[in-house]
């Protein structure tokens, strides 16, 4: 007896929707990117890329936004070529060979520069991660307008739901190679065969998602004029749309966990001692509470209760903060990173869904476009959060990230669900 969600499968698939090959490439897509850039995880292995080469905690909050945050400067003009675009998969090939050369290249870089030439590692880390970044977008951009032509909004939250467990299972094996690399090799050397590795699965993750049938999109906005005339409809769609606006808030308080995130793995340097096994198995632990979490938000975004899946989110991730403040044990950081991933991957899940369902087709990359521009002015906060650091140490720290956690709770009840 089929299930009522293949019964769906199998009708719209005849028409391209949801169809079988695009949700396993999607899956694929995920695990081994997943794969690939967990090794340079902001919360665990990065901070200590940059730490081996700078005491500076400032800087470790910098490096940790050039990897979330580069995207941010490019997105409004992605949005702006993009929405006049029947397909957009021809670009996003230049978008994949930048983002391999730039993660290869920082693996390269560290492996020549090393100990020898500190400030140029550094440099080298922070272009490479930057290119990264800002090349994502353009990618993202493609990508969402990719996924709201070929899933239906009920399928889209089961595909995301079950491509971030498969990118979690993903981390957790590239937690292990980790935390064996590290364990038997001397850094910087370890970081820099890290990155050389992990492209290679890069290019797999690349190759699997550029195989997928994309439809031609016929229903395309005209091009504005001028970038000038395209911020002022963005400006006006913002202004008119209530419920863009009230996501636009949630989600940015949501990358409150920043400010603090990348910096409780430097706490537990001071307070128990960590070996490159438990390094690597921090990252493991983060995504098997992502694997577990998305069980959960699979089961409840598929339903249309994307509002739940955000409330309990925040809820798993304040109780984080609880924990972590007087954590003085492996296991109890083990706890909050296992919490952090599971609430981390909630939010993401969010993110995606119901900006694509709101959006109306001909609009969506603008739609996509304004709000990813705009909450990811919190994937910098881990650069105010190092300098609250510097200033007033971890109490003061994780005070003001619970603070604007509990206030993102509140707000997000206020979101709708849009079943």
């Amino acid at each position: 007896m089929s299930t009522p969600a293949s019964a769906h499968l199998s009708r719209t698939s005849a028409h391209g929707v949801d169809h079988p090959s695009s949700h396993r490439k999607n899956l694929v897509h995920g695990f081994c990117i997943s794969l690939a850039t967990t090794i340079a995880e902001p919360s665990t292995v990065l901070p200590l890329i940059v730490h081996h080469f700078s005491s500076s905690h400032i800087l470790v909050g910098l490096f940790a936004s050039l990897l979330r945050g580069g995207a941010v400067v490019v997105q409004m003009f992605a949005a702006f070529y993009s929405q006049s675009l029947p397909r957009v998969m021809p670009y996003q090939r230049i978008v994949y060979l930048v983002r391999f050369l730039s993660w290869f290249g920082i693996g390269l870089a560290l492996y020549i520069f090393g100990d020898d030439w500190p400030v140029a590692s550094l440099w080298a880390l922070g272009i490479g991660l930057f290119l990264f970044s800002f090349s994502a977008g353009f990618g993202s951009i493609y990508y969402r307008e990719i996924l709201g032509k070929i899933f239906s909004h009920r399928f889209l939250g089961k595909t995301m739901a079950q491509r971030q467990f498969l990118a979690a299972f993903g981390a957790v094996l590239s937690g292990a190679v980790a935390g064996w690399v590290l364990q038997h090799f001397e850094p910087p050397a370890s970081y820099a065969w890290l990155f050389m590795v992990s492209s290679g699965f890069l290019v797999v993750a690349y190759l699997v998602f550029l195989t997928v049938d994309e439809p031609v999109k016929r229903n395309v906005a005209a091009r504005e004029d001028s970038f000038g005339l395209f911020l002022r409809h963005c400006a006006e769609i913002l202004r008119d749309d209530r419920a863009l606006r009230q996501q636009i808030v949630v989600i940015t308080l949501s990358y409150s966990y920043l400010l603090a995130m990348p910096f409780i793995i430097l706490q537990a340097n001071q307070t128990i001692a960590l070996s490159g096994w438990l390094i690597g198995g921090y990252v493991s632990v983060q995504m098997m509470g992502a694997m577990a979490g998305n069980v959960v938000w699979g089961q409840l975004a598929s339903r249309g209760r994307n509002r739940a899946v955000v409330t309990l989110s925040f809820s798993v991730m304040i109780a984080a903060f609880l924990l972590v403040w007087k954590s003085q044990s492996a296991l109890s950081y083990g706890f909050v990173f296992f919490l952090l991933g599971a609430g981390m991957d909630g939010m993401r899940l969010v993110a995606n869904n119901l900006i694509i369902i709101i959006a109306p087709e001909a609009k969506r990359p603008v739609y996509i476009a304004l709000q990813f521009n705009i909450t990811s002015l919190g994937l910098f906060f881990a650069i105010p959060g190092g300098l609250i650091l510097s200033n007033f140490g971890y109490d003061v720290l994780y005070l003001c990230t619970l603070g604007a956690l509990l206030t993102g709770l509140l707000c997000a009840r206020r979101l709708q669900d849009h079943r």
